[in-house]
């Protein structure tokens, strides 16, 4: 081999092993501007993907939680982008977002997301990037020894200014009681650090089923600022739980939760600056639980285990909110408190709700069960409820 054959292939292995080094971005290695750009984005395909790829777009990671190792990281600042393709993803570990040396911010985010969305001209039903959980349910709930038989995270968010967008994610495939007391349970969505702030999930589809794939918490998160609008939440045991109480800047915002057979929304004593509006809850159990800010602290035993509420918590008065033109229809019941993952529901008075702009009827709401639909588990055209908004498009549709 010459001189110029020799320099020639110790570029080429460089340039090998640049793409196949776990944990870096590709732009990091090779520092071209060209590269930089798309450094920042990451690419995932459920068929075609590798985790051994350098994650660009034609050369794409297979696994969320591959991609999530590389943000973690990842130096430098800007906004990244994990961008997945349309697909079956079958998720066998926690996507544990915990960025070492990067941090965001409100207008330089990280962002996970579906690579066509909902209000896309391309997009149809089928488009949407399908997450189904895989993994074994440790005996424990984030480190801690749990009493009801452990859970798993889909998710776990540990960093502010996170937008989540254009998802399908499904529950786990367990039976959830096997046993008087167990409930072993998956959580979609779980940020847990009260210091946080700033999470947005945006146009996804969180569906369960009690017999195939149990879908206990779509989206459960401490700290201020949980943004969720325009998702819809389908046979779930609950949808959304606002847990730190006193935290503020919350908004739940045209959303659907249909036969949700736990409640639509859970609140831990959180601020009445709560943003609830255009919301349609259907079909369920209980539209909202209230839940102190006390009591739901002493019910997480600071992250996993549980211990028994404060006297006081139950006497202190309760939270007003505005709920602000939403349709309830064809519900158990509208308030009930609880605590803990069995549900201890009791009805309370709804006083504590100011009905703005809202309907609450016994009559059942007919969803579009067309397929090939755009508004596909919409209320259907024309109907009063659809009149609401609410829904995976951020645009009406026609």
């Amino acid at each position: 081999m010459n001189r110029r054959k020799a320099i020639g292939a110790m570029f080429t292995a460089a340039a090998v092993s640049s793409v196949l080094r776990p944990g870096r971005l590709l732009a990091q290695e090779t520092g071209t501007k060209a590269m930089a750009a798309e450094g920042n984005t990451i690419y995932l395909h459920p068929a075609r993907g590798a985790d051994t790829n350098s994650g660009a777009k034609d050369n794409p990671l297979r696994t969320l939680a591959e991609a999530a190792r590389r943000v973690n990281q990842s130096n430098g600042p800007g906004a990244m982008t994990i961008v997945l393709s349309e697909g079956i993803y079958a998720v066998g570990e926690t996507t544990l977002l915990k960025p070492e040396r990067r941090s965001f911010s409100k207008t330089e985010r990280l962002t996970i997301r579906a690579e066509v969305l909902p209000d896309d001209p391309e997009w149809n039903t089928g488009s949407m990037p399908t997450l189904i959980h895989t993994m074994p349910i440790p005996p424990t709930w984030n480190g801690r020894p749990d009493p009801l038989g452990g859970a798993a995270d889909g998710m776990m968010i540990e960093t502010s200014h996170v937008t989540i967008q254009g998802l399908k994610i499904l529950g786990l495939p367990v039976v959830e009681t096997p046993k008087p007391g167990l409930i072993r349970r998956l959580y979609g969505i779980s940020r847990l650090r009260r210091d946080l702030e700033d999470l947005e999930i945006a146009q996804c589809l969180f569906a369960g089923d009690e017999v195939t794939n149990p879908n206990h918490v779509s989206i459960i998160a401490n700290g201020n600022g949980v943004n969720v609008h325009h998702c819809i939440f389908r046979g779930m045991k609950i949808s959304v739980v606002y847990w730190t109480g006193g935290s503020g800047g919350h908004a739940m915002r045209n959303c659907i939760c249909d036969g949700v057979y736990g409640s639509g929304v859970w609140t831990a004593g959180i601020k009445e600056d709560f943003d609830y509006s255009n919301n349609i809850v259907i079909n369920g159990n209980y539209v909202w639980t209230y839940q102190g800010g006390a009591s739901a602290l002493a019910d997480a035993g600071g992250r996993g285990g549980r211990q028994a509420a404060p006297p006081q918590a139950k006497q202190q008065e309760r939270i007003h909110y505005r709920v602000v033109d939403s349709f309830f229809a064809n519900n158990r019941r509208l308030t009930g408190s609880g605590t803990g993952a069995r549900l201890e529901y009791q009805d309370i008075d709804s006083s504590f709700l100011e009905m703005v702009g809202t309907k609450v009827t016994d009559q059942s709401v007919v969803l579009e069960r067309d397929q090939t639909k755009r508004n596909y588990l919409h209320p259907v055209a024309g109907s009063e409820a659809a009149k609401i908004g609410a829904g995976l498009f951020l645009k009406p549709t026609v």
